[in-house]
């Protein structure tokens, strides 16, 4: 589905469009793939690395509609990963993730449709479900804004997808650990009992194919994942490293929780279980206000949500055997 086409990856200078690249830059898959960003360090960085023609580097800005509809002609697809994502960033600066999260979005979409763009997937976040902070809750509105937008689109598909932690992505715990043990410092532990989801880059990118691959207008995929304890994660890398270094809890940091939710009860009553996938079909009630008031779900109270607590729990053993296929790592004790 992608030969000869034309892929479009904002904030492709994350961790998340190299991650694209690394799977496509050197396939017949997509005759070009457009990286649009803000940062024109990064994209130098990115261009004098990777030295490929089919790499092609638009700056801009999400929050700029010009600049986004610029980059988008002649684009079949879409990967919108740009976005604010540290919680603490956004908790000071609430407008500034909504500017990004939200009416960034909305640019994309948009640009989207004018240029007749075949699919466009918007990367969303476990925080996004039952959000408490504000990182989460712009991205909760990011996710309204997809949905109320893909009811409306005749020519252009929007889908959704929600993952959680990505193993040693830019700003992650683990650089922050294995930094530490480099230093000589104690790893900051804010609860050990904290759980998180564990997925790799490469799992990330294979959930964002799947939904281009069967997502219709307004799908939400999530990916199922195991988790671990922060403090079991902290202790796999000390064991890997053959670090000695003391574990110091530094409690929770304003605006996290103890686990993770990757799909709510709400979500999970008409969830289609797709094997390594949840498919969350659009909500696609009309304004008919009966339909939200008058008729409700008679099995809501009855079903759980699929969150980093209850979902398979990785000890020790299996937090190293997850952390051993990560570049980073291997890195690490290599030295």
């Amino acid at each position: 589905m992608f030969k000869n086409k034309t892929l479009l990856i904002t904030g492709g200078t994350g961790s998340f469009g190299n991650a694209v690249l690394n799977r496509f830059l050197h396939t017949d898959h997509f005759k070009e793939i457009r990286i649009f960003s803000r940062d024109e360090k990064k994209q130098d960085d990115m261009r004098n690395q990777l030295k490929n023609d089919k790499l092609k580097f638009y700056i801009g800005d999400v929050r700029d509609y010009n600049s986004v509809e610029k980059a988008m002609r002649g684009v079949d697809y879409v990967f919108h990963a740009a976005a604010l994502k540290q919680v603490p960033s956004c908790e000071f600066f609430p407008i500034e993730a909504t500017k990004t999260n939200v009416f960034g979005t909305q640019n994309v979409i948009d640009a989207a449709e004018v240029n007749k763009v075949n699919k466009v997937i918007c990367l969303s976040t476990d925080k996004a479900a039952y959000p408490i902070n504000a990182m989460g809750i712009s991205k909760a509105l990011m996710e309204k804004v997809a949905i109320a937008a893909s009811r409306n689109l005749k020519d252009t598909t929007v889908c959704l997808t929600r993952y959680g932690n990505v193993m040693a992505s830019r700003g992650s715990v683990i650089p922050l650990f294995l930094k530490q043990i480099k230093e000589g410092l104690p790893l900051t532990v804010t609860d050990p009992n904290m759980t998180r989801f564990l997925m790799s880059l490469e799992e990330a990118v294979e959930l964002v194919l799947f939904a281009f691959e069967h997502g219709n207008s307004g799908d939400l995929f999530v990916n199922k994942a195991p988790a671990s304890t922060i403090g079991d994660l902290a202790q796999a890398i000390k064991e890997l490293c053959n670090a000695n270094n003391e574990i110091k809890i530094i409690g929770t940091r304003h605006g996290e929780k103890l686990f993770e939710t990757l799909c709510t009860r709400e979500e999970m009553i008409k969830a289609e279980d797709m094997g390594e996938f949840y498919r969350v079909p659009a909500d696609n009630r009309n304004l008919n206000y009966a339909s939200y008031f008058s008729e409700g779900e008679q099995d809501i109270s009855t079903i759980e949500d699929y969150h980093s607590h209850n979902t398979e729990q990785q000890n020790v053993e299996g937090v190293k055997k997850m952390l051993l296929k990560l570049p980073i790592i291997q890195q690490a004790i290599s030295k």
